[in-house]
Parts: structure tokens; C-alpha cells; sequence
């Protein structure tokens, strides 16, 4: 506890103001603190398993097996030092031998499955309005910077990071056999077609507003839309006869606008802008000099110092595309049983506290009451890891002849091809949105469950030696925020088996985006690292802290000897975080999450235990006046 900080004034600062002065951001990350800090602890873990398994110390389980090739194959930097660029050297040939938009068109498929990017992406996901059966999915190409507001007039990040981005490309098209003067015009037409769809593309704050990504098409309309890239045809090339005529456009300025950046005229920009986005991408995966040409943009993005080591950087890249396999090998060796079953009590305990709320809930008619209280009743709970591991990982095999990017395009075609072929299959409920290794939880209103990896029931969120106060305060309020998300302004607008669907009166609805209205308000302008925070795109998950507080604040007054004090502190701790300017700028201007010093001290000012525990007054830089507080669930 920082001494020189009242509690009262700023219970963030207070908590976490020493550990924060004496701090240090590891050079290979951007943050550290709250959940980097168990994060660092279980790759650390992992990676010493991983040196064990490489080395013959430890056997490899069966689920392991290829993860170890993999790993083992991208930390051998001297083979990789030899191949240089040869090994991407087929596909960037196959790019340039793209004639017209007639020979994309036919080669579409067998391009897009090599990692070439079309004039549009696409994917398989669960049908909205239908959550057991998929759909076809259409949205806007990627752009160069994180959001469309980098790109505005007089925003001088955008172009501080479009220069970083140049630099990059223009170092790694030294490599290619590309004359000088071609290499100067490919990335200058990559940097004007970026800028081009650009202006097409949804913002960050629009792809937060989940309803409006719903906008079914007919396939002929999309066709039109398109023109002259074959979607009819790309369909037909990946599913033949069983060709879907609806599809689901996410982004349909992107995609009524796709003539704008895509045609005749523009080929030329598209052949070179993906020649040079396949280039960026498969830098990493070359020789060692590439590999750090091909990290800048990332490092300058987010203020990190400098690449992780070879081990590290190859521990990671296993653990990217073998998740749920090392997720599950982590919850079997780590996991306790007893945790588990205590922590899933808590869940149910904390569904069964929301009901209670829900039924004397101010705002909600009875009937709305009933729907929201059904949609709590089926709340699908996955912990710690999942029981089975996804049939699709054994396709995913290496070969150590071939080299490193030949294995990882193996893999993404793999993994590209598994998504498509879930079309028309009946979405599989038992498919986990996070493994069980990682620092996180989730909520996936598609499905309507929740998902508590193994690696987040640590301390400071959960420990069975902490109190059930300090608890409550961590893994509680972490549970809380989930379950909170069904009824967030996104979660709200889907039924219990997670379908988009109207289940709320009018009047009900009208009060609660009222209640919406005031926590974007509680947020927004509030300024931060010289930017203001932006309450529209973070108002979700404020809604659901403000939920989970509530509901975990419920509990704590049905406890014996109840701590309100040891529940705050916990609470701030859990937030606490350390981070590089860049990266505090980045996650402002496109994270759905508050910072984290806000997400610590905005809360709490809402709720009347908070005033009760620390004697908060007027006076206090903590208080908020009762007209100001928003409670919402």
C-alpha cells in the first residue's frame, strides 16, 4: 500500500503505487503487472517444459508431439540464417504471375488458401440469428494501421506509424529479386491501395456495436457488390454444388464499397499490395534479420524494446497454433481439482445471486424478468480446460525436412480449410474460445457460456488461501463481469440459446440504453496519457464491471465476517499494470476495455459499500455524488 496516496482519493494509486515506482516492462513485452505478471509465470513454466521435452529430459505427452517439432524447428535460427528468403520465394513468384482479375478469379482459392489475401476476407461462424447452424461471413480487407482514425487529417501517430511501416517494407524488399525501382513502386501502390480501403472499412468503435454487424445478402446481391471479384465462383471453387446463397456481410460499407479500391484500374495495386502484405507476414518466419526487419512495425506499435529471445519467440509460436493441445497439457499437469470445483461453485453461486437481483430488478417488467432470468439458468460454464481436444489438431502434423514458413503455411491452410468445411455443419457447442494456458476469461453471447481458462485461477484473482472477501473482489468480480455481458448493450440483444432476438419490451429496453447512456457518459472525455478515453467503444465492458461489483458486492453481505475493505483492495491489485506510452495510446484509441487504472477507480464510486468501507466523503477525490452513480445490474 502506497503510504504517500489516500485510499480515499484514489484507491488505484494507492494499492498499486509502490510496486508500480519500482516496476520494470520486461524489454520483450509491453506491459507487466495484474495479468502480464501470471501471464510471464506460465510461459515461463511452459517454456522450461518445452526446453525438457526438445532436449530428451522430460517424455513428450501425445498431445504435445507436433507442438515440440514445431517449436523446436523455429528456434533453429542457424537453418533459417541459410534459407534466408528462398522458402517464401514460390509464392511471392506465384503472386507476380497473377495476370488479370480473370486469372485471380480463377485461382482464387488455391491463392487464398496460401495466404494471399483477396480483395475481401471472409470466414465460417455461428449464424446469428440461427446459433445452431453457420454461416458464410464477409467483411473488409485488413488495413495497415489499427484503426480508420489513424488515417484522419492532423493525426500525427497514423503517420509517425505509416513512416515505421515503409521503413519495414522497404528493408525487407531488398531481399526479394525485385529490381530497385520496382521495389520502390510496390510499396508505394501498397500504401496507396491501404489508403484507398481505408476509407471503405468499419472503425473500431462500429465493430463494437455487434447488432449492426448482422446484414444478411443475397449471393447475387454480394456478386454485384463486388464485381469484378468472383465471390460466385470462389464459393463455388470451395463448396461446388453446396454453394451458400446468403451470406452474412459484416462490414457493408467495405463491401458495397469494394469497387472503390478493387478494379480494373487498381489490379495493379491489389498485385502489390498483397506481394508486400505476404512479405510483412512471412518475415518473421525467415532468417534472423528478416525476422527483426519484420518485427519494427509491431515494436514501434506497442513501445517494446526488442525481440524475445530465440527460445521464447519459438515457445510462443507453438503455443499459437497448438493452443487448446498445450492449453489442456497445462490444466492436466497445473490445474488442481479442487480449485475447480471450488471456483465452479462460486460460478453457480454468483448465476444463482443474479437471479435473485434480476427478480427485484427496478427497471424490468416480470415478463422480461422471466427471459433474462432463463437466459441465467442456461449459462453453458467451461473451466479450466476442455475435456477433448479439437480433431483438428491431428491434421496439424510437421514436416522437419521442409522449412519453418513451409510448415506454417501448411498449418494456416490447415486451420483455413477446417473453418470452411464448417459450412454446412451444425455449430459445435463445445468448442472453447480461450485455452486453458491463458490469462483470460470470456463471455460468448453466440453460445451463451463462459469460459474460465485454468492459467486466470491464480493469485491475485483466485487462491484458496485468500479470504473469500479478497476473492470475491478477484475471480468473483472477473466472473461477475462475464455473466454481466449477456446483459451488456451487445449481450442484450441475444436469447438464451444465442440468437439475435427482440426478448425485451419496449419500455424495458428503452430504460436500460438509458442506464447505457449515462455509464458512456461516466467514461467518456475522461483524460489519459494525453488522449481522452472514448465511452462509446469501452461501454460494454463497463457495463459488465459495473455488473460484476454489483453482483459479487451482493454476495459479500450474505459472508459471516464480510471485508469490504480486503474486497476493494483485491480489486484494485487484480488491475494492476505497467505499460509502454505506445501501448497505452494503441489500446485507447481501439480496446473495448477502460485503462486499467480507470477500470480500478471508476467502479467502485458507483456502489455505497465503497463509501461505507473507506469513510469516503465530499472531500475525497474517490467520491462521486449518489445523482452521478450508475448501477445497472
Amino acid at each position: 500500500m502506497a503510504k504517500q496516496v489516500r485510499i480515499q482519493d484514489d484507491l488505484y494509486l494507492a494499492v498499486n503505487g509502490e510496486w508500480l515506482e519500482k516496476a520494470v516492462i520486461p524489454d520483450d513485452r509491453a506491459t507487466t503487472g495484474g495479468f502480464s505478471d501470471l501471464d510471464q509465470g506460465v510461459e515461463k513454466l511452459l517454456m522450461n517444459d518445452f526446453v525438457a521435452f526438445a532436449s530428451g529430459e522430460k517424455e513428450i505427452p501425445e498431445e504435445m508431439k507436433e507442438a515440440v517439432k514445431l517449436y523446436s524447428l523455429a528456434k533453429d535460427f542457424k537453418r533459417r540464417d541459410e534459407e534466408r528468403i528462398k522458402p517464401l520465394l514460390p509464392l511471392l513468384s506465384a503472386i507476380q504471375g497473377i495476370k488479370d482479375v480473370k486469372d485471380l478469379n480463377e485461382k482464387a482459392k488455391e491463392l487464398a488458401l496460401s495466404g494471399v489475401p483477396l480483395p475481401v476476407n471472409y470466414g465460417v461462424t455461428p449464424d446469428m440469428k440461427d446459433a445452431e447452424n453457420n454461416s458464410f461471413v464477409l467483411v473488409g480487407p485488413d488495413i495497415i494501421l489499427p484503426d480508420t482514425t489513424y488515417y484522419e487529417e492532423g493525426n500525427e501517430s497514423g503517420k509517425a506509424l505509416l513512416g515505421v511501416y515503409e521503413g519495414m517494407a522497404k528493408s525487407l524488399l531488398a531481399f526479394t529479386p525485385l529490381s530497385e525501382e520496382e521495389q520502390k513502386q510496390y510499396l508505394a501502390d501498397t500504401l496507396a491501395f491501404d489508403q484507398k480501403i481505408a476509407k471503405t472499412v468499419k472503425s473500431q468503435v462500429e465493430w463494437a456495436d455487434y447488432v449492426n454487424n448482422y446484414n444478411p445478402m443475397s449471393l447475387e446481391e454480394v456478386a454485384s457488390c463486388l464485381s469484378p471479384f468472383d465471390i460466385k465462383g470462389f464459393l463455388a471453387q470451395i463448396y461446388g454444388a453446396n454453394t451458400p446463397t446468403r451470406l452474412i456481410v459484416y462490414d457493408p460499407k467495405a463491401i458495397k464499397g469494394c469497387s472503390t479500391f478493387f478494379n480494373e484500374e487498381n489490379f495493379p495495386l491489389y498485385v502489390h499490395w498483397a506481394y508486400v502484405k505476404c512479405l510483412v507476414a512471412a518475415s518473421t518466419l525467415l532468417s534472423a534479420e528478416m525476422k527483426q526487419i519484420g518485427s519494427t512495425y509491431n515494436r514501434a506499435l506497442t513501445g517494446t524494446a526488442k525481440e524475445p529471445i530465440p527460445e521464447k519467440w519459438a515457445y510462443r509460436m507453438a503455443s499459437r497454433f497448438y493452443s487448446e493441445p498445450v492449453g489442456v497439457y497445462y490444466g492436466r499437469t497445473y490445474f488442481g481439482e479442487e480449485a475447480k470445483k471450488d471456483v465452479v461453485s462460486l460460478v453457480k453461486k454468483i448465476i444463482e445471486t443474479y437471479k435473485k437481483r434480476m427478480e427485484k430488478n427496478a427497471f424490468l417488467e416480470e415478463a422480461t424478468k422471466k427471459k433474462a432470468i432463463l437466459k441465467l439458468s442456461t449459462i453453458a460454464i467451461k473451466m479450466g480446460y476442455p475435456d477433448r481436444i479439437d480433431p483438428l489438431y491431428e491434421k496439424l502434423t510437421i514436416d522437419p525436412k521442409k522449412s519453418l514458413f513451409e510448415n506454417v503455411a501448411s498449418l494456416n491452410e490447415k486451420m483455413s480449410q477446417d473453418n470452411l468445411d464448417k459450412l454446412p455443419k451444425k455449430v459445435d457447442r463445445g468448442e472453447w474460445g480461450m485455452p486453458g494456458h491463458m490469462v483470460n476469461a470470456c463471455y460468448n453471447p453466440f453460445a451463451n457460456d463462459i469460459t474460465f481458462p485454468a492459467a486466470i485461477l491464480q493469485k491475485p484473482f483466485y487462491s484458496l488461501e485468500q479470504s473469500e472477501s479478497e476473492n470475491l473482489g478477484g475471480i468473483g468480480a472477473v466472473i461477475g463481469h462475464e455473466i454481466s455481458h449477456a446483459f451488456d448493450n451487445n449481450g442484450a440483444h441475444f436469447d438464451e440459446k444465442g440468437n439475435l432476438a427482440d426478448w425485451w419490451s419496449e419500455k424495458d429496453f428503452a430504460a436500460f440504453k438509458a442506464l447505457t447512456q449515462r455509464m458512456i457518459e461516466e467514461f467518456d472525455g475522461i483524460p489519459f496519457h494525453g488522449g481522452k478515453v472514448n465511452g462509446t467503444l469501452v461501454v460494454s465492458e463497463n457495463i459488465a464491471d459495473n455488473g460484476g461489483m454489483g453482483v459479487t458486492l451482493g454476495i459479500m453481505h450474505t459472508l459471516k465476517n464480510p471485508d469490504f475493505k480486503a474486497y476493494f483492495i483485491n480489486w484494485a491489485r487484480v488491475w494492476c499494470q505497467k505499460a509502454k506510452e505506445e501501448y497505452i495510446r494503441l489500446r485507447l484509441s481501439n480496446d473495448v476495455h477502460s485503462p486499467a487504472p480507470l477500470r480500478a477507480n471508476m467502479q467502485p464510486r458507483n456502489f455505497d459499500e465503497w463509501y461505507e468501507a473507506f469513510g469516503v466523503c465530499e472531500k475525497d477525490g474517490m467520491y462521486l455524488p449518489p445523482k452521478k452513480r450508475v448501477r445497472i445490474w
